[in-house]
């Protein structure tokens, strides 16, 4: 009945879409295998794309060939640039999307690709023969072959729900959990824990009273997330508003008459929540200081009147929850649609993977998503990608990908969770990084898709267009190095903006470093706009950008060329940390448990101090002197 096949992707949420979209595009016969065809691609929590540093993702993912960035902009609602008030290291996209649209959307893709065949049924055992998978086997029985898995199960591991002090089996509300694969993982020798996620009330949109809180509108100029080709048809006019309001003492005093009835103060709930995103009733009680805290009204769609009450997330009962929304302003005549609910989940710590998503113990079995204690649908796009791509070319006998912290906040992400411990869900924050400045939204095209076209993901017209940004942007920057501005074309101009004039002659590119200097700006000098305009506006951007500042990139070359020096220092898969004795103990400890692959790596695992990395690096250095 099933041929055998290079890729199986179990999942088809975002890791998983992502998985199997590049694994096929890459050439690898794939088999996308879900417990329900018709969540292909569901958000399952709020209906948006991007945000503080996950925006940066999602740029990432589409400039190695990915698809979350297409898809968000074709389902999207409305745009916004985050922290523009700040510098471009953090300014982060983010669009609203159309839930149902969203869905619709990956799954047309999908289909779209004849690489992927579709099964729907359950996954309850991996075929495994000296040490490495084969196949799965699912609920119906029925075994399929393949030369490499890609599990992405999210939530639904022994998912079970939690509203109150009802309490039931499930991944997603009205959605059965896997049974089965955590028994065997763990009988194979895998390490396994629990977490603790959650989603807000929905509510009719019909029962709101707008016109007493504060609107959101989008950005006038709406942008995109994909580098490719503007997919969305967003204008200024044509974007839906998202609105907030706030919780206030009568809010929390209702919320507390329901605390001896939740199951995350009674301990029924176990597994840790993410502390940046708390439920509203852990957040009452973290902060108990705070007198109110921001509710974010949000449009689930074009065509629907359902909203996500964005900040209420709980698991108090249904009652409470409903009679607290009543309580803010605007919402006092609300109707609920459905109730906040937690869902715990099993996960399996991802020290046990390496670097490329594959599991240590299995080989050609690959991890993605909340499966490896993260949280989020970009940190999941940006795991299924990889692991996706990886599990094609071990398909394909061909050497591995691999992404660094130098280079993507995916090689971040990859590089904190496999070797730091964390018992909380993982999410990505632009602090992060440490060369977050190298790694801007905006340039994530120019920094990864050439290793996209070596792969075969982009396409030669991607590429071309990549090519011609560069040089675009290379002529720009000459161009202002070398054209001074006389003070007589300039002088009103400094004036108008704030800023003080000058007595002779200065090239453009040191006008552009002062404050209130914009391309936008210097375009104003007569003939200027003549030569600026056939560039793009991106392309501005980035001259400015690399321009106001160059001493501080500069500077994080510098830092970026150490790192790599250590990170291409590798460690022997065999090495024997036992035999260096200067090391502390707990360094020795999590060496042994993570086994880095270099000395980057090495540098980046929680209890491994400065003096740790520089003695195992003289040790390494010493050893392949004596080879």
């Amino acid at each position: 009945m099933f041929p055998s096949y290079d890729v199986i992707v179990v999942g088809a949420g975002h890791a998983g879409c992502e998985a199997a979209m590049c694994a096929a595009t890459m050439g690898a016969r794939t088999l996308l295998i879900t417990s329900n065809l018709a969540t292909i691609g569901q958000m399952s929590c709020n209906p948006a794309m991007g945000g503080i540093a996950k925006g940066q993702i999602v740029r990432e993912i589409d400039a190695l060939g990915g698809y979350s960035g297409i898809v968000t902009d074709k389902s999207s609602i409305q745009f916004r640039m985050l922290n523009t008030s700040k510098g471009p290291a953090v300014w982060s996209p983010r669009a609203q999307c159309d839930r149902q649209l969203f869905a619709k959307t990956w799954r047309e893709t999908l289909e779209n690709n004849k690489n992927i065949d579709f099964w729907q049924d359950t996954v309850v055992e991996l075929l495994i023969k000296d040490n490495t998978v084969y196949g799965i086997k699912t609920l119906m029985q029925i075994e399929i072959e393949s030369k490499t898995v890609v599990i992405a199960s999210g939530t639904f591991l022994n998912g079970r729900l939690f509203i109150g002090d009802k309490t039931w089996g499930g991944g997603r509300i009205s959605e059965q959990p896997a049974c089965g694969l955590t028994q065997q993982l763990i009988r194979l020798g895998f390490e396994t824990g629990r977490m603790k996620t959650g989603t807000p009330p929905r509510i009719d949109g019909r029962s709101v009273d707008y016109d007493i809180i504060t609107e959101q509108k989008g950005d006038i100029n709406p942008g995109h997330f994909s580098f490719y080709d503007n997919y969305s048809l967003l204008t200024t006019d044509n974007q839906k508003s998202c609105f907030l309001t706030y919780t206030n003492s009568k809010v929390h005093d209702v919320l507390r008459s329901g605390f001896d009835r939740s199951p995350l103060f009674n301990k029924t709930i176990q597994g840790k929540g993410p502390r940046y995103c708390p439920s509203i009733e852990d957040k009452i009680v973290r902060f108990a200081d705070k007198d109110r805290h921001q509710i974010f009204i949000e449009p689930e769609g074009w065509n629907t009147v359902e909203c996500y009450v964005n900040g209420f997330s709980s698991s108090l009962p249904e009652d409470v929850q409903f009679r607290a929304l009543r309580q803010m302003e605007g919402l006092e005549n609300v109707k609920m649609i459905r109730p906040a609910y937690a869902v715990e989940y099993d996960y399996f710590p991802a020290v046990q993977l390496h670097e490329t998503l594959e599991t240590k113990l299995i080989n050609n079995l690959y991890f993605a998503g909340q499966i490896n204690g993260t949280t989020g649908y970009e940190e999941a796009a940006g795991q299924g990608l990889v692991s996706g791509i990886n599990a094609c070319l071990r398909s394909q006998n061909k050497d591995v990908f691999t992404l660094k912290r130098s280079n993507s906040y995916i090689g971040v992400l990859i590089n904190d969770i496999i070797t730091k411990e964390s018992d909380e869900p993982y999410r990505m924050f632009t602090s992060r990084s440490e060369f977050r400045l190298s790694l801007r939204q905006n340039n994530a095209d120019i920094r990864l898709t050439e290793m996209s076209y070596d792969l075969g993901l982009a396409k030669q017209e991607r590429y071309n267009k990549v090519l011609k940004k560069r040089n675009d942007i290379k002529d720009v920057k000459d161009f202002f190095y070398r054209n001074r501005v006389k003070p007589e074309d300039i002088n009103d101009i400094l004036t108008r903006v704030g800023e003080c004039k000058i007595t002779e002659a200065q090239t453009l590119s040191h006008l552009l470093t002062r404050p209130n200097i914009s391309t936008n700006v210097l375009m104003e000098i007569e003939g200027l706009s003549n030569v600026l305009n056939k560039y793009s506006d991106e392309v501005l951007e980035e001259v400015e950008i690399q321009i106001k500042y160059e001493s501080y990139i500069e500077k994080e070359k510098i830092l970026v060329d150490k790192f790599l020096k250590l990170d291409d220092m590798a460690i022997p898969s065999n090495f024997d940390y036992s035999l260096v004795k200067s090391l502390s103990n707990e360094g020795r400890e999590k060496l042994m448990i993570v086994r880095p692959s270099t000395i980057g790596q090495a540098s980046k695992i929680s209890g491994v101090s400065t003096t740790d990395v520089n003695i195992l690096t003289v040790y390494i250095s010493a050893s392949k002197g004596n080879m």
